[in-house]
Order: structure tokens, then sequence, then C-alpha cells
């Protein structure tokens, strides 16, 4: 080959070498890595996807803008937006100036496993309230010991409950005694109206029992008004006359709504406690074993409000019989001796 050939074919050689170069890339170990075709797209893309974060992350800010203020624009019009699976919930009544305290100051006469199943009830108390059309004003008062540290522990969110006033002291400091009505079974007064000036106390205990009447001491000892709920009015049971925490709190809303007691018990008595209306005891014969069969399938039906929170039913599920409040027997027949 001559040497012109040679000069001809030296341009060549040099521009594939510079092609290559556009192809290649330093590699982690210091050496040169050709890159297809294919992987120059990918690295393409790559370095404006980067270069497209700050945007992509302003177009999400705005989205977040425009969706808050359509809830504010539609929360003006008389209803609440509420985002996700939440549904849009119609305007509200103003809260009813009745309130209810829950007493927790019952700590250290219960075992944790109690504490823990009180907690439950309030959390059913706190759910429910927020829901109904006419929510009271919700107290917890000498919350401390065993049953805040539960709380703490289990449910970090409760710091940031609403609609509900939360105290380390007693009920009897927060509220002035005159206002103050303990319901306690063991009361020889009956509830037959609610006063909306009244602030009405339920013994937060989970005890089975076992301190039977001191919610009536306690009341007696500072001197305040007691009374217990209708009950043996309206209701006759087959098993023992005990309303736990939120059954009590329940019933005393579905009162302020309906303003009918026997429909407030009928409405929030758990099945399986087979309660019939006073005065069709012949019935409850006939019906036992089908009511037993049903109450066996409807442990998570315990509910006043049907749009409570799942978990919170499951929580509910067979805690009714961990009774804080007993109601009071209705005296048997002396019999001669």
């Amino acid at each position: 080959m001559s040497s012109d050939t040679v000069k001809d074919l030296t341009p060549s050689r040099e521009n594939n070498v510079a092609t290559e170069n556009k192809d290649a890339h330093i590699g982690n170990n210091g050496g040169t890595e050709i890159l297809s075709k294919n992987q120059r797209k990918k690295l393409l893309r790559h370095q404006k996807w980067e270069e497209e974060r700050n945007l992509r992350k302003q177009k999400r800010k705005e989205k977040r803008q425009k969706r808050s203020l359509e809830r504010k624009t539609q929360g003006e019009e008389g209803g609440e937006f509420v985002a996700g699976r939440k549904r849009l919930r119609k305007e509200v009544k103003p809260s009813s100036p009745l309130r209810l305290v829950i007493d927790c100051s019952f700590d250290n006469l219960m075992m944790l496993k109690d504490v823990r199943k009180l907690h439950k009830q309030i959390q059913r108390c706190y759910a429910v309230n927020r829901r109904v059309v006419h929510p009271v004003q919700f107290y917890l008062t000498s919350l401390g010991g065993q049953l805040k540290q539960n709380m703490d522990k289990t449910d970090e969110g409760w710091v940031n409950w609403k609609d509900i006033t939360v105290k380390a002291e007693a009920y009897h400091e927060v509220v002035a005694k005159e206002q103050l009505v303990y319901l306690t079974s063991d009361s020889p007064n009956v509830l037959t109206e609610l006063d909306d000036t009244k602030a009405y106390v339920i013994g937060g205990l989970v005890d089975h029992n076992h301190h039977k009447g001191i919610t009536f001491e306690r009341a007696q000892e500072l001197g305040i008004d007691h009374a217990q709920l209708p009950l043996n009015s309206f209701v006759k049971m087959n098993s023992r006359k005990v309303l736990a925490v939120n059954h009590v709190f329940e019933i005393m809303l579905v009162y302020l709504e309906k303003r009918d007691w026997q429909e407030a018990f009928f409405t929030v008595l758990p099945l399986r406690k087979g309660a019939i209306p006073l005065g069709q005891e012949g019935t409850a014969t006939e019906e036992k074993e089908e009511e037993e069969d049903s109450d066996r399938d409807s442990d998570t039906a315990e509910t006043v409000i049907q749009n409570t929170p799942n978990t919170l039913d499951q929580q509910e599920k067979g805690q009714g019989g961990q009774d804080t409040l007993q109601l009071k027997e209705a005296p048997k027949e002396q019999t001669a001796a």
C-alpha cells in the first residue's frame, strides 16, 4: 500500500476515535466505559428528571393549595368536605351546653388490663360524640397514672383530640359543685330529665363490681347531687343490670336527640344482655333462643351511631361485660318467714 493511501486513511480513523469518545464516560474504576445508544437515552432521561425536580415540587404544592381552597369554599357553603374516604357531612347543629364528665380518679383500684378496657371505652365515647348531631361538652378529669401512661403508649394521637377538655384535676375542681350530678346506681334519686346547666359525672371504673357503692360514697363525701338512670322504669334484662362507661355516655347522647329514655336504652344496650321493654316479659322465653343466636353475631353492632369507625367497634367487642356502672336492681318482694 502506498504512503498516499495511508495518509488518506488517517483522518478517517481520527474521526472514529472522536465519535467513540463522545459515547464514553469514566467508570468507577477510573477506566473509560463505552455507552450504548439505550444507555445514553437513559442517562439523558435521568438528567432531565433531576433538572425538573424543583418544578414537580412546585406543582405538588400548587395542587395542595388548590384542594385546601376548595375545602374552605365548600365549608363556607354549609358543608364540611373531608378528603380521602371520609364522607361529605351535612352541617351539624351547635353543640349541646350539657356537659358529660368521666371521672378517672379510680386508677389505683384497677389492674392494668382493666385500665386498658377503660381506655377503649373512653375512645368510644370520644368517637361517638364527634359524630352525633348534638355533641356534648366532653370532660376527662383526674387523668394520670396507669391510664395516661397507656394512652400515651398505645394512642399517641389522643393529645390532638378536638372538642374535649382533659384535666389532671378532679371534676369538683373543674366544675362548681352545685352544677355536678354524679350518675351512680346506688343513688335513691332517679334521673327523669336532663338539665343543660348541669355536668353529669360518670365513674371511670372497670372493676367487675369489686368496689360496689364507691361512686355513691364519693358523691356523698363531696356533698354533690347524685342520681341513677331510669333503667328499672323501662327495661327488663335477663343479665345483670350493669353498663359500661361508653354505654352510659351513649344513652345520654341518644336521649338528648330523641328525648325518650326507652328508645335511648334500646338503641344502645347490647343485644346479648337480653333487654326487653318492661311489661313484655312474656315474650322473652319464646324469643330467648333466637336472641342468643343473634347475639353471637352481633357483638360488633353495639353502637348508637352507625358511622363510628370499625376499629373502635372491634375494640368494644366483648367488653360490654366489663362494667363500670352497677345499676340498681328492683327491690325483691319480701316473704313471710
